[in-house]
Order: structure tokens, then C-alpha cells, then sequence
């Protein structure tokens, strides 16, 4: 690294001729306290927690990862003081002075993991309500629950309904359903007669809104409100409509029953009992109780479960409804339990707006516990589609040994749509398992295959009709444009911290708002990845002076690509607390390409034959060593910048990695020598012996196995030299090699070179064309992907896994880079993406 003053780092001998000596370095703290000094703000200290009291299954986690959860930031107590970490050095000194903002970060903290502790439900009026009509067995004059009698009429608001008002409006169709219920359930008990009227003028002023078929509606309310509303008028309640419009709309409800009555499915059997409160005797219950699950209840919901007490006594019912009422008083929420679908919902919600890792403890323990339910099948998992599929995804890709098989009832598109949630259109549904279906590990999940098949096809056709149902139709259309394999964390961040929904609202047969916790997630996320940004850029007007430093910008030859560099690592490497990973990350990546056009366009065969020579040499050379001044320039800024990062990562593994940093930059020249030389000759080499060759000079090795020194785990000697370390390897660059041929092919043959798609056609003898060889190295890059992916999370392994990860963060890095396009080649692909994560500031949605 260069210091951050204006006067050159490059050792004497580099700038001038000289006699041989060893390079002079300036000690590592002072380079960092140097580098540090310009910093306009400081980084707050990552909250670090205790372990919270766990459920661990017994059953073995073959993908368990023992380097501890993605999600934990490198601990402190693994670093040595005084180490020349960037971050480390600067959390030390952060931690000195404690600003009021550290403070109120810390409460908002405090808050969210209250909520990732014990999930607060709100309050339904419209379950409580039918809750409330529940009458005592053997006297059905008297409410079973008279508190949830009370809660009605204590919580009528001032406008004369009951519900949760959408941020200022006065009505919408979930107010009005709330507010027929807890009408119909004070009629009930001949109570509250003020309470009615006012109810029933606030459904007057506003049944224009049930009429509007333009207005969102809760699952279910065009079967349940007219149910409702014709129950009421036959107990004499009289609403100040006109009597047109209740004709009407009980006309269709009567339609839509005629309709439903003509279809025979499962889905349909499961959705005339999900809503079958708004359909009283027109149902047989005994057919409806065929849905109740093992806690008592139909569909978890006490609405439902409520109505069938009504007109069905049942045991397990009863007691399902009485545990609700012992547990939450009064007042029901309109889904129970919902405790693993919130803590999923909040684990993904805290991933994908980029602040997990404060809170990694408390995401380690809601995993442990979905992972014991998934063992178990657990009902409150198993039951709904979407919370399936978003456990599966999330314990995969927590390092979890979680099969697809338990996913194999949706492997085909008419087992989803014969279900609750293939009745209603349920998008959500889709998408989750859509996203599911992605992170496969083995060319053996077809499971998985068929559903990411049938569901990015029915995703399709939704886009396509734009009949997308309760979600933003921009997140379908992404997830579907971009699986994660070709995303970058903190562009996937920005962007959905920019659409977040602060509301968090989740509209079953009623509207679930949480208690502000979104709001809360929302403002945490915005205060990480703006002071984030600081730091990028501070690194990035760092890296812009070590290229000026080092002349880097003198070479014609080379092409700048300094930005995509940077990117690349605050993209994927994005805790402020990595600085030193992103800098090596970034700085490898600028010398890898200047080195690669060197050899490509720059360097006569001398040049590279005395750049080879001088690296195999390191500290042992003279001024008069160098053939000409590219030579010098080239070599002059990798070995300042390697031993620069070499004694930073020293000083982090507390031993001396430099070696392994030249020896990994030695192998990369030398496979680049040879690639020049089959060129030279016009050698046409064996597909084998290409991607041999190719998986090193495809030029990842001086990127990335640096960097895995640097993000705070202890990777030993032993794990270098072991197996994995070398397979993680060579799969990493077995995708970057194949993606950059199958989308360079008709740029590099303009150029007269060789690549993986020619060698196919070559040797086919003719046999093969080029969209075939194309089709085989796609297939090869799938492989490569999944096995990768495979390596990643498997538990038990010789590389800790926050190295591994950073493999995989390179894999995303090439499928994003070569998606369409060979964008490293391309100026224009990725500069949206430079401005997103690094300059642009956020923009929020209103």
C-alpha cells in the first residue's frame, strides 16, 4: 500500500538506478496510521453479543460450517494488537470515544434483536371478533371468551371502526371487514348498542370501497364481507346503504358460489375452508375440519378455526383457541403461531438489506431452531410454501444439511397449483420457491431442477400479463433477470434498501402490521451503508494515488481499470471493518490486468522473459536488471505492493505469508509465458492441457488468495497446501476461464487466439459447431458452480469458511462481469454499478 501523503512509496532502487539492495519498507503500523490519518469518519465498533441459549439437533450437520456463521464479523479477540489492520487499528481507536450516533445505534440494535428474541404479533379486531362469537358450550347465550368481548369494546376508534388505519386513511377493505365482525360480534351478545351504530354508519360512509374492485383486498374478502354482511341483515341489522348496491353485491357473491361450486380441486376444497366464515351453513363442516392441523386449529388461523366452533364443537379447537386467549389476553393476532415465518422473514429481511452481521448470534439461534423444525417437519414450517422454501434457502446457504426432498410435493407445477397457495395465485409462493430452486449443489437435485423450471416459467407469464399479486412486480422482475449467482451483495443491498416497505405489512384474510420493527431495520440499513460508503470512497481516492504513485497510468499499453477493481471487492467484501481484504482484493486486480495486457499487447518476449526472471529473483537484483522501463514500472509496483500486503498479512496470521504471495504471483507468469508461447508458435494445445494452464492464468490467484489473509481468520499453512484449498481453487477458475471464452469467443478469434469454445470445434473434428461447444461449456460452468457452492458450505473442511466464501464472492463477481457480455472488456457495463455502490447516495421510496 502507498501512504496517503503525496511523496512516493516506491523504493529508491525503483525510481532511479541504484546499487543492489533490499527494498525499504516503511514499518506497517506507520503505513497504516499514515493511511488512516486522511479518514474524514471514523468506523463504528461492530456490536458484538453473547451467544443466546440455542436448540442444536442431534442429527449431524454435514454443511455445518465450524468457522462460525456467515454472518459474524471477524472476532476482535483473534487479533493481535498492534496488528496493521486497517479496520482493527481503527475500531481500537473509535472505541476510545463513544459519539451519540454510536449510541443511538446501539438502542435501535437493542430493539431489533428484542424482536428477533420473541416476535411481537399485533392485534386482529377481525379475529377477535369471531373469536368473541364463540359462544359457551352448553349455553349459548353466554360469549366462551367475554374478554375478547370487553377488547371490542374497549377499541373502537373515535371514526366508529375497528383496525389498523393504513398510515393516515381513514378506511380501506381491511378496516371495513374488521369493523362488520366486531359489529356482528357485539350483536351477538345484544352489547354495545352505541358501539353498533357507529359501526355500522362508518360501513355506510365508506361501502363504496368494497365495491371498488381497483382497491387492494385481504385474501378471501369477496367470499367473506358479503358472507358477513348477509348474516348481519338476517339478525335485523340495517346498514345505511342503498339497498341496490347490498343487492348487488350479494348477487355476485352468489355467482362466485355458483362458480366455486363447479370446480373440483383440492385448492378449491382448502380456500372455501380458509374463508369459511363468510359462508355459515352453505358449507359442510365435518368436510371443513378435514383441513385442522395437530395444534387444534384450521389453517393456523383463529378466524377460521373461531367460525368452525360456531358451527362444529371440537375439542382440539377449543383448546387451540383458549391457548391464544391464555397467551395474548383480549386481543388474537390473525395468524398463530406465525413465530418461524417472522423470524425467517426478519433473517432474510436483515441478509438482504446488508446488516446481518450485527446481529449473528440472534440469527444463529433462529436458524438452530428452524433447523430443529425442519428435522421434526415441523407443521409451522412444512404447512406453507413459501416459509418452506425460504428455510430451505436460508439454511443451505447457512451451511445446514437440509435435503430437497421435503420440497419434492412441488416438484411439479400441478401439485403447487392444486394447493392453498397455487389457488389464490399466490406470487410470493412462487418466488420463494423460485429462489429455492437456485442454490443447488449437485446435478442429482432434480427436485430442485423442476421446480426452478415450472416456477421462473409461471414467473415469466406473470411479468409477461403483469398479474403479479402482492409483491412489487421490480422484485419478481429481478429475481427472474438475476439468480444470486450473478448478483453482488452490496448492489442487491442498495437496491433493496431503496424499495424497502417500511410498513412490513402482511395482508392474509386481515392486515399484520408488525410493531415498527421495519422501520427500524430500514433506518439501521441506511446509516451502514451510508457511512459505508465514506469508507469506499476514501479507499477508492486511496487506490487513485497508489496508481499515480506507482505509474500505472503511464503504461499505454494497460488498460484502467481501477474502478471495476474496487468495485469488485466493496461489492462483495462490503463490511467497512475489511478494509485491508478490499484494498490487496483491489490492488491485485489492477497489477493482474496491467500484467495480462503486458503479455498480451505490452511486452516484447524479452520484456516478459526479464519480468519472469526478476520476480523469480524478488529481493536479488540490480539497476541494471531491468530491458527497458516498462519492465521497471511493471515490476516496480508488484514488488512494492506485494511486500507491502505481505507484511500486513504477516502481521494478521502472525506468521509470514509473503512467500506464498509470490510464489502464487511466480505461477500466474509463467502460465502466461506459456499461453504467449502456444500463441507464438501457433501450438494448438489439448483442451486438457489449456484449462490446466488456463485455470491459472484466467489471473484469480494474486486476488484472491491474498485477501483470504485478511478477513480475521487463521488460515494455516496446512490448509494452503491442502486439497481443498487447491479445488476451491480450481473450480473458481474453471467459471471465470469458461464464462470469459463462451462470451469473448468472437472478440478473441478476431484477435487470432484460442479459447475453450474453438479448442471443442477444433478437436470435434468438424463434428461439433460452435453453438454446441458453446451448450457444453455452459454445462461445464453449472457443474463447476455447483460443486463450488458445495465445497463452500461444507462443514468440517481444512480453509475456514470465511475464506471459502470469498471464492464464492469471486464466482458471483465473474457471472455478474460475463453475464451478457464480456463486461471486463466492455466500458460501459459496469459503470452503473461503480456509481451505485460507491458515489450515489441512496434513494429512498416514498
Amino acid at each position: 500500500m502507498s501512504n496517503a501523503g503525496g511523496t512516493s512509496v516506491l523504493p529508491a532502487p525503483c525510481r532511479q538506478a541504484g546499487h543492489r539492495a533490499l527494498l525499504p519498507l516503511p514499518s506497517a503500523p506507520q503505513f497504516v496510521a499514515r493511511f488512516r490519518s486522511n479518514r474524514r469518519l471514523r468506523l463504528s465498533p461492530v456490536s458484538a453479543s453473547g451467544h443466546a441459549s440455542r436448540i442444536p439437533p442431534t442429527e449431524a450437520r454435514c454443511f455445518r460450517a465450524l468457522s462460525g456463521s456467515r454472518h459474524r464479523p471477524p472476532p476482535l479477540h483473534r487479533i493481535r494488537s498492534g496488528t496493521p489492520c486497517c479496520a482493527y487499528v481503527e475500531k481500537m481507536l473509535v472505541a476510545e470515544t463513544a459519539s451519540p450516533l454510536d449510541v443511538h445505534q446501539k438502542d435501535r440494535e437493542a430493539r431489533i434483536r428484542k424482536q428477533l428474541h420473541k416476535v411481537e404479533l399485533p392485534p386482529s379486531p377481525y379475529d377477535t371478533a369471531w373469536v368473541a362469537l364463540v359462544p359457551l358450550r352448553g349455553s349459548p347465550h353466554t360469549p366462551c371468551f367475554p374478554q375478547c368481548v370487553e377488547w371490542i369494546l374497549q377499541n373502537q376508534h373515535e371514526n366508529g371502526s375497528w383496525g389498523i388505519n393504513d398510515f393516515g386513511s381513514s378506511a380501506n377493505k381491511n378496516v371495513l371487514l374488521s369493523t362488520l365482525a366486531c359489529v356482528l360480534a357485539l350483536e351477538k351478545w345484544n352489547l354495545g348498542q352505541e358501539h353498533i351504530r357507529r359501526g355500522l354508519h362508518f360501513i355506510g360512509r365508506h361501502f363504496s370501497l368494497v365495491m371498488d374492485e381497483e382497491i387492494a383486498a385481504p385474501t378471501g374478502f369477496n367470499m367473506i364481507f358479503p358472507g358477513m354482511l348477509s348474516l348481519a341483515i338476517g339478525v335485523g341489522l340495517q346498514f345505511p346503504v342503498r339497498q341496490t348496491d347490498i343487492d348487488g353485491m350479494l348477487h355476485q357473491w352468489k355467482m362466485e358460489l355458483k362458480r366455486q361450486a363447479g370446480e373440483k380441486s383440492y385448492g378449491r376444497e382448502a380456500y372455501m375452508a380458509y374463508v369459511a366464515e363468510g359462508l355459515g351453513n352453505l358449507l359442510d363442516w365435518n368436510e371443513v375440519m378435514k383441513f385442522q392441523r395437530k395444534n387444534g386449529s384450521l389453517f393456523n388461523s383463529p378466524s377460521t378455526t373461531a367460525a368452525a366452533l360456531v358451527h362444529n364443537y371440537d375439542d382440539k379447537a377449543l383448546e387451540y383457541l383458549n391457548m391464544l386467549v391464555s397467551k395474548f389476553g383480549g386481543a388474537v393476532p390473525t395468524v398463530y403461531p406465525l413465530n418461524m415465518h417472522c423470524k425467517l422473514s426478519m433473517v432474510d429481511s436483515l441478509e438482504k438489506i446488508g446488516i446481518s452481521r450485527h446481529f449473528s448470534s440472534e440469527i444463529e439461534g433462529i436458524l438452530d431452531m428452524a433447523y430443529s423444525f425442519w428435522l421434526q417437519r415441523d407443521e409451522e414450517i412444512m404447512m406453507d410454501v413459501a416459509t418452506c422454501a425460504t428455510a430451505f434457502r436460508l439454511l443451505r446457504m447457512n451451511g445446514y444439511d437440509v435435503s430437497p426432498d421435503e420440497l419434492s410435493h412441488l416438484g411439479e407445477a400441478s401439485n403447487f397449483h392444486n394447493s392453498l397457495q397455487g389457488y389464490l395465485n399466490d406470487t410470493k409462493s412462487v418466488l420463494e420457491l423460485y429462489k429455492a430452486s437456485k442454490v443447488s449443489v449437485s446435478e442429482h437435485e432434480l427436485i430442485l431442477d423442476n421446480i426452478g423450471n415450472w416456477s421462473g416459467s409461471l414467473l415469466s407469464e406473470k411479468l409477461c400479463s403483469e398479474r403479479v399479486q402482492g409483491l412489487p412486480i421490480l422484485e419478481v422482475e429481478y429475481a427472474v433477470k438475476f439468480p444470486f449467482y450473478t448478483t453482488l451483495e452490496r448492489l442487491d443491498h442498495k437496491r433493496n434498501i431503496e424499495h424497502f416497505d417500511a410498513r412490513g405489512s402482511h395482508i392474509l384474510k386481515t392486515e399484520c402490521l408488525p410493531y415498527g420493527i421495519n422501520q427500524e431495520l430500514l433506518a439501521l440499513a441506511v446509516e451502514d451503508f451510508t457511512f459505508s460508503q465514506s469508507i469506499y470512497q476514501d479507499e477508492l481516492l486511496h487506490l487513485d494515488r497508489w496508481v499515480k504513485e506507482n505509474r500505472l497510468d503511464q503504461l499505454q499499453f494497460a488498460r484502467q481499470k481501477l474502478t471495476y477493481c474496487y468495485l469488485s471487492a466493496a461489492a462483495t467484501i462490503f463490511p467497512p471493518e475489511l478494509s485491508d481484504a478490499r484494498i490487496s482484493w483491489a490492488k491485485n486486480g489492477v497489477l493482474t490486468t496491467v500484467v495480462d495486457d503486458f503479455f498480451d499487447v505490452g511486452g516484447s518476449k524479452e520484456e516478459l522473459e526479464n519480468l519472469i526472471a526478476l520476480v523469480e529473483n524478488w529481493d536479488e537484483y540490480h539497476k541494471d536488471d531491468f530491458c527497458s522501463e516498462q519492465v521497471r514500472i511493471v515490476f516496480c509496483a508488484l514488488y512494492t505492493t506485494v511486500n507491502q500486503l505481505g507484511s500486513i498479512a504477516s502481521a494478521v496470521q502472525n506468521r509470514d505469508v509473503k512467500n506464498h504471495l509470490i510464489e502464487t504471483w511466480l505461477h500466474l507468469l509463467r502460465s502466461m509465458m506459456t499461453e504467449a508461447e502456444w500463441q507464438r508458435s501457433q501450438y494448438v494445445p489439448t483442451m486438457e492441457e489449456y484449462m490446466t494452464n488456463g485455470v491459472v492464468s484466467f489471473a484469480l490467484g494474486p486476488i484472491v488468495l491474498p485477501a483470504l489473509y485478511c478477513v480475521g481468520e487463521k488460515l494455516l499453512g496446512s490448509a494452503v497446501k491442502n486439497q481443498e484449498y487447491s479445488e476451491l481453487f480450481r473450480l473458481m477458475s474453471t467459471c471465470g476461464r469458461l464464462l470469459n471464452d463462451s462470451q469473448g469467443f468472437e472478440r478473441e478469434g478476431s484477435e487470432g487466439k484460442l479459447n475453450s469454445v474453438s479448442l471443442l470445434v477444433l478437436h470435434s473434428g468438424g463434428s461439433m459447431s460452435v453453438e454446441a461447444a458453446k451448450n457444453a461449456i455452459q454445462k461445464s460452468i453449472v457443474a463447476s458452480r455447483r460443486d463450488l457452492l458445495r465445497l463452500v458450505l461444507k462443514e468440517g473442511t481444512a480453509v475456514p469458511r470465511a475464506c471459502k466464501e470469498l471464492f464464492w464472492k469471486m464466482c458471483k463477481i465473474l457471472h455478474l462481469f460475463y453475464f451478457r457480455t464480456d463486461g471486463f472488456s466492455s466500458p460501459k457495463e459496469m459503470a452503473s454499478a461503480v456509481n451505485a455502490v460507491i458515489n450515489e447516495p441512496l434513494r429512498l421510496s416514498s
